[in-house]
């Protein structure tokens, strides 16, 4: 009998123990995202995970002597931001340079830039990187790689399209990289030549991988702490998952960065396989252990099907002015085959402009497998090419499960409001905008029709439960439940009422990331 007691009592301590919240957030206004229970007063942790959400007095009743309890006075809380769709490291490259403003789409004329990379020589270090952010005007520049290799043949030199889809390099910069003016053009990429000197001189897609793995391993400690930097700064807007889209590095190389960098948010790392002219190089991201934790994870695998309106290689059915159609950087039969491994293999996200990519690539797919197979696939489309979709389009991207990834700062033409009513998932793909708010004004008031746009709730739901399913893992976050991971942030100001102009001045006051206080605002109550 005294046996029988004595485990009544252990079970009820073992039970007490389990309700015992770490952390509980009151009297505030607990958007979920979930839409079983949209909004909340209160919100308790446990460990790493939700304890529950609810009334300000349920939610009290799990406090106990321990229980760090933050009065919000009625701030407004969501589920932490993931940014399905960044660049790490990209804002904050090695070496010296990069002083030119990101968004001129035309950029600094040749004159200016030469300019800049005199000044920046001047303090480099023998054999560091230099470069600058460049628009369409140097990148088309034919003459720019004589002039490079005549005003800094020591250091490697990078003028890098500030959208990513091009560079400019001089001789050392091509030496570094392992690559000559001999070489053919990899698969996924080309080089574009000097007519008169038949030297390489703008690099555009896949071509661009060695320079960038040179490039960013140049300082792999000054890196680390740029992306520290970096992290800490998406935690003051609330963002608590960065999917990094494309490590072009290897899957080794990629574990010892990102472990080795101990960011603050956790990191999906997702696969950019490098290529040489016999193909893709897939063996370079072999997982090498186990090394899979609750911060850094690998999986899904990122393909430039084609390029960028800006820079003409969006691959289109109609000419650009100049009477090209774009480029299409992968062969139909290569496509086939990713589309192939798609359906066996890892998830596949496939950076789209052009309208007729969109249509080939929706064709190759009808053709492999029925719509049911596709669904569980969870295709994702970067940047929500959807602009000059036809309606059979549509419907194929429905059928098929295909998630569009809306990139606000390009996507303006693009359609939300309309998928959304055809039950087409549609996530936030920021593509390095690190103001999640900026991001939401232009979703909800900003679309070139303005029917296009959509509400603040929804905007909220795509930037953190569609997220999630983008990435398989609706399960574990996304919305402010029970059982789910413990990622949230709390605001400034309430996003939900206040003045659209106003949305982008919004920050955190507190980050919680895996059940842990990460940032705290010395302007919390």
């Amino acid at each position: 009998m005294r046996a029988f007691f004595f485990l009544l009592l252990m079970l009820g301590i073992m039970s007490c123990t389990r309700d015992d919240a770490d952390i509980i957030l009151t009297n505030g206004k607990i958007f979920t995202a979930d839409t079983a229970q949209l909004y909340a007063q209160a919100v308790a942790i446990k460990g790493n995970r939700i304890l529950t959400v609810g009334s300000n007095d349920a939610v009290a009743k799990l406090a106990r002597g321990k229980t760090v309890v933050i009065d919000l006075q009625g701030k407004t809380v969501i589920p932490g931001f993931n940014d399905a769709h960044d660049h790490l490291g990209w804002s904050s490259p090695p070496g010296v340079g990069f002083s030119s403003p990101f968004g001129d789409l035309q950029g600094p004329d040749k004159a200016t830039v030469l300019d800049s990379i005199a000044k920046w020589l001047a303090i480099a270090e023998p054999g560091q990187w230099v470069g600058d952010w460049i628009g369409t005007r140097v990148l088309f520049d034919m003459s720019m790689r004589a002039a490079l290799d005549s005003l800094a043949p020591e250091n490697p030199v990078v003028l890098q399209a500030w959208w990513g889809h091009g560079q400019v390099i001089n001789q050392k910069a091509l030496d570094v990289s392992g690559i000559a003016d001999t070489h053919t053009d990899p698969l996924g990429g080309r080089y574009i030549r000097n007519p008169k000197s038949n030297k390489i001189n703008t690099i555009f897609e896949n071509a661009q991988v060695p320079v960038w793995n040179a490039w960013m391993k140049s300082d792999p400690i000054g890196q680390k702490t740029k992306m520290r930097a970096y992290a800490d700064k998406l935690l003051q807007v609330g963002v608590t998952t960065v999917q990094q889209m494309s490590s072009t590095f290897s899957r080794a190389e990629s574990e010892q960065i990102f472990f080795g960098a101990a960011l603050p948010q956790r990191i999906r790392v997702i696969a950019w396989p490098s290529t040489s002219p016999r193909g893709r190089e897939m063996d370079r991201w072999k997982a090498s252990g186990d090394s899979v934790s609750p911060m850094v994870y690998f999986s899904g695998i990122k393909y430039m099907v084609d390029g960028t309106p800006t820079e003409g290689n969006s691959f289109n059915k109609t000419p650009y002015p100049d009477g090209s159609y774009g480029v299409l950087n992968f062969p139909v039969d290569t496509l086939r085959q990713i589309l192939t491994e798609a359906l066996h293999g890892d998830q596949v996200m496939l950076h789209i402009t052009g309208d007729s990519s969109l249509s080939l690539v929706l064709s190759l797919m009808k053709e492999l497998a029925d719509s049911e197979t596709w669904k569980a696939k969870r295709v994702r489309i970067e940047h929500n090419p959807t602009s000059r979709a036809t309606e059979e389009e549509i419907d194929a991207i429905r059928d098929m499960g295909l998630i569009m990834m809306h990139t606000p700062v390009y996507n303006r033409t693009s359609r939300i409001r309309s998928l959304l009513g055809r039950g087409i998932p549609v996530g936030v793909a920021s593509d390095g905008i690190d103001n999640p708010f900026w991001e939401i004004m232009v979703i909800t008031t900003q679309q070139s029709d303005p029917n296009e746009n959509i509400t603040r709730e929804e905007a909220v739901i795509a930037y953190t439960r569609t997220n999630a399913y983008a990435e398989f893992m609706e399960k574990d976050k996304g919305t402010l439940s029970a059982d789910m991971l413990a990622d949230l942030a709390v605001l400034s100001q309430d996003i939900f009422t206040v003045d659209a102009n106003k949305l982008p001045a919004t920050t955190s006051l507190l980050t919680i990331v895996d059940g842990q206080i990460v940032f705290r605002s010395k302007t919390l109550p």
